[in-house]
């Protein structure tokens, strides 16, 4: 399994008791989907390698106890801080106006008069307001990310449209560090 086919599930976080169980920090806002894991794959060495689960139980709201099938001791002190990830096919489709972070990575931005607003280079989602980063003129933009200023997500043609207040790019417009 190769990274690009996967998407980040969280992380093994620590120990839990002495029967070689682990706590997965699932980075999820719907953790209840993975209540029912079978595998999983963690990140080692740069390689993602296949754990099967025995059995796991909610820790916390965002957090599984899980024991694995038939793993060493040395192979899940090997886990412990590690990233996990699961298959980009095992996601739900989405449709409409809602979409996975990972999946419009490259996507343009336009503003409701069609306006360029640049390609999304990422998505900052660990603020208090989640924000797209976008490169437009070879100058950094970040566009919060607020549903009611979606208007469409095109998956065919790549591209999300919003309603962006007037002036917003401007405002938000991050001068490089060669205008500074």
């Amino acid at each position: 399994m190769r990274k690009e086919d996967c998407y980040l599930l969280g992380k093994i976080t620590r120990r839990h008791g002495l029967a070689g169980n682990v706590i997965l920090k699932l980075d999820t806002d719907q953790p209840e989907l993975y209540n029912k894991l079978e595998s999983i794959f963690v990140e080692i060495n740069g390689l993602l390698v296949p754990f099967f689960i025995a059995k796991s139980a909610w820790s916390k709201n965002d957090a599984l106890n899980i024991a694995f099938k038939n793993s060493s001791e040395a192979l899940v002190d090997q886990s412990l801080g590690k990233d996990v990830y699961l298959p980009l096919s095992t996601l739900p489709k989405l449709t409409g106006k809602q979409f996975y972070y990972h999946e419009i990575i490259g996507y343009n931005i336009h503003d409701e008069n069609d306006n360029d607003c640049g390609v999304i280079r990422s998505v900052n989602d660990q603020t208090a307001q989640t924000y797209f980063i976008t490169n437009l003129d070879g100058k950094e933009v970040v566009i919060p990310v607020i549903k009611d200023w979606i208007i469409e997500v095109n998956r065919e043609e790549r591209y999300i449209k919003m309603h962006l207040p007037e002036g917003l790019i401007d405002v938000f417009l991050v001068p490089s560090k060669k205008d500074e």
